[in-house]
């Protein structure tokens, strides 16, 4: 469905009356960019209300963190496939901020009904729940992560390697690039069609949909945001999801990590720092962005192949790390870079993290709080949107 169509939901600039008061919601909010919001709004005064299942490895963590941190978050441990539970968590928000999600395509192929039940079923959860307070006259703003995989492998995207200078400053790179000289310039809009690749595409494309619709037919003020790879302090990365942060941590470790494909694959990594930024000036304002769904994602001056990466986190940790060639994985696109220019009109926001700085700062945040028995000295990482952890909170991690 084209959100060009979409009717201007009718919600109005800001949370609506008694807003301060009242908490932002995060589902997922354990989890990596859960955390990162909560923090950011908790450090800025702003009461938050938490929602995790904590099924995820690591989110414990995280959960510990913000709780020394920050005592006053409220935590309530629940699924999103729970309607009452959704429903109760919903009443009396400000703000919602839906990330909880099954996140990884590898496990979607092994088990794709659970991970319809939790991307699908767990979305209309929670927009059945904003859709009931406002019935009741209490308009809620929404933000749906999506993902760049509801636009498939982009296989009808010719591409070439190497040849063109990158973007980024590091010269001409051996990694894929479009043949079309525009789409490498700028990266993928919004309107490339959609063509769901995966039973994880199908599912975060599903409710992608139904945020859109829901903005639609109902006249919620919702949004949805198709990210791309986001990585920053608080991820701990598998090989199935989070891959920098993956990366990093075998880097630290001295071990060595695997391209599925030759690693020559391209994506423009965001740091968590920016998304955020972005994420809250997103429902600032709702007027700005509801109904519409926004590419997220660190655009052209942050395209890295994962060899760069390695080759990068190779001279930070003061070792190259060794690499082993794997099949490539099924929809996984040879090139992706997002063309953020629908969201730097709506919200003049743009990324203020190089890729470079903002791998610094992870392998920093990890070696200190994930992997401390590594050989490379903490970095010092600034941790979420530039709030430093006291001591105290090491302790928690």
């Amino acid at each position: 469905m084209s959100d060009r169509s979409i009717t201007a939901p009718r919600f109005s600039r800001g949370a609506g009356p008694g807003a301060a008061s009242r908490p932002v919601l995060i589902t997922g909010g354990a989890g990596f960019v859960g955390c990162n919001v909560a923090a950011s709004f908790l450090a800025d005064g702003v009461a938050v209300r938490v929602l995790d299942d904590l099924s995820r490895p690591g989110v414990e963590k995280n959960l510990r963190w913000l709780q020394s941190r920050f005592p006053a978050v409220e935590f309530r441990r629940a699924d999103v496939r729970d309607a009452a539970a959704v429903n109760e968590a919903v009443r009396g928000c400000s703000r919602v901020y839906h990330f909880a999600a099954q996140v990884a395509v590898t496990t979607s192929l092994t088990a794709p009904l659970n991970d319809f039940d939790i991307n699908a079923r767990g979305t209309l959860n929670v927009l059945e729940a904003v859709r009931a307070e406002q019935n009741c006259g209490r308009d809620i703003p929404l933000l749906f992560t999506s993902t760049n995989k509801v636009y498939g492998d982009l296989g009808g995207i010719e591409t070439l390697l190497g040849g063109e200078p990158s973007r980024n400053g590091d010269g001409e790179a051996d990694r894929y690039r479009p043949a079309d000289r525009r789409l490498a310039a700028d990266g993928v809009n919004e309107s490339r069609p959609l063509d769901f690749h995966s039973p994880y595409g199908c599912s975060k494309g599903c409710a992608d949909q139904y945020v859109l619709d829901y903005a639609r037919t109902y006249r919620l003020p919702a949004t949805v945001f198709r990210m791309s790879c986001i990585y920053g302090p608080h991820q701990f990365g598998t090989e199935d999801q989070g891959w920098v942060a993956h990366f990093a941590r075998a880097a630290l470790r001295g071990e060595g990590v695997t391209f599925y494909g030759d690693g020559r694959q391209v994506r423009d990594v965001l740091h968590v720092s920016d998304l955020v930024r972005a994420m809250r000036a997103a429902l600032d304002d709702p007027r700005r962005t509801a109904g519409r769904a926004f590419n997220v994602g660190g655009g052209p001056a942050n395209a890295v192949s994962l060899r760069q990466v390695v080759a990068a986190l190779g001279e930070t940790v003061g070792a190259p790390v060794e690499v082993t060639d794997g099949p490539w994985r099924t929809g996984d696109q040879r090139w992706y870079v997002s063309d953020t220019a629908r969201l730097r009109s709506a919200l003049g926001w743009s990324p203020r993290m190089s890729w470079r700085d903002g791998l610094a700062d992870l392998v920093g945040w990890l070696a200190e709080h994930v992997e401390p028995q590594s050989a490379v000295p903490s970095a010092g990482a600034a941790g979420v949107a530039g709030v430093r952890e006291p001591q105290a909170a090491l302790a928690a991690t």
